[in-house]
């Protein structure tokens, strides 16, 4: 299969774009400048401006399926953090003229890793496919828009549109809160810290696994036109994955009781409500549609991922 990847510099797009060359695909990716990142197998097309509405048409030339992880996710200026268009430049707009493109191109399917954050930033029941979307922040609401779109693509066009909801994923390198974590357990000191009373839920997704799921959607002919959501089988507090991470490195964590409200509240002040939100509230998903529809399974539970990083990091 000759698949498309955009995102492929970034934390998922590296680990993706690499196993795809284990399993033999014929890779092309789409960069704002040439990378060295990856084999001469990788075909490299240059478009230096994605806000600009580029000519995409050389990159879809016989290809089958594109895989769309570019996004953008944060911004250097805070103070345009709540402005909508700041992300539907590039998480909306870009998506869709990419889409409409490859139906010109005649690109069979469209994999769209979208955001848990469509379904909201919280829960006390696990989230499903069949929940009315309830995004709250710009960036959630750029993805919803750009799924929107690419469903009415795909009703009117021979394009499959495939969507999937991912939470926070973890691994090696990775950026936000579990890079965060792992930075606090490493640490040369202990460092005390307000997560002792913290007993939340979360849903997470080791890289391993969301990079099969996506895989096994570019391939399964039921995964046509449906949106997933997807994540670890496993769920877990804040607390006990710290706890988690703090075993595998042989390292101590001194942990005092606070709050979640009242760390929330604190973030909050500090203009960090969102990534205190994602640390210290509950979100669950249900990926059952996954596994029945498209007979897929974790490849790693979170622990023998823990041990991996572990593993990785002696390596360096």
């Amino acid at each position: 299969m000759r698949v498309l990847v955009t995102g492929a510099t970034g934390f998922i797009g590296q680990f993706l774009v690499k196993e795809l060359i284990n399993k033999n695909f014929n890779i092309s990716i789409v960069v704002r400048k040439k990378t060295n990142i990856f084999s001469d197998k990788v075909k490299q097309f240059v478009v230096e401006d994605f806000e600009s509405h580029p000519d995409f048409q050389a990159s879809l030339e016989n290809i089958d399926c594109i895989i769309h992880l570019a996004a953008k996710a944060h911004l250097v200026d805070k103070s345009k953090s709540l402005v909508p268009d700041e992300f539907r430049n590039i998480n909306t707009k870009l998506t869709l003229h990419l889409a409409n493109q490859a139906v010109t191109a005649k690109v069979k399917r469209f994999v769209f890793l979208s955001s848990i954050g469509v379904n909201g930033n919280q829960n006390n029941q696990s989230f499903s496919e069949t929940d009315k979307p309830n995004p709250q922040d710009p960036y959630a609401i750029s993805k919803y828009e750009a799924e929107l779109g690419l469903l009415k693509i795909a009703q009117n066009s021979s394009l499959d549109a495939v969507i999937i909801r991912s939470p926070l994923v973890y691994g090696k390198n990775a950026p936000g809160n579990f890079g965060r974590l792992i930075q606090w357990v490493s640490a040369k000191f202990i460092i005390p810290l307000p997560l002792g009373a913290v007993n939340n839920a979360r849903s997470l997704i080791a890289i391993d696994n969301l990079v099969s799921f996506i895989t096994v959607c570019t391939l399964h002919p039921k995964s046509a036109n449906e949106i997933f959501l997807i994540a670890d089988n496993e769920t877990i507090s804040t607390t006990q994955l710290l706890k988690n991470i703090a075993k595998v490195f042989n390292k101590k964590v001194l942990l005092f009781p606070v709050p979640s409200s009242w760390i929330i509240f604190v973030g909050k002040i500090l203009g960090k409500e969102d990534d205190t939100v994602r640390l210290f509230s509950s979100l669950t998903i249900d990926s059952s549609k996954a596994r029945d529809l498209l007979d897929w399974q974790p490849v790693i539970t979170m622990n023998e991922k823990l041990y991996k990083i572990k593993e990785n990091e002696k390596s360096i």
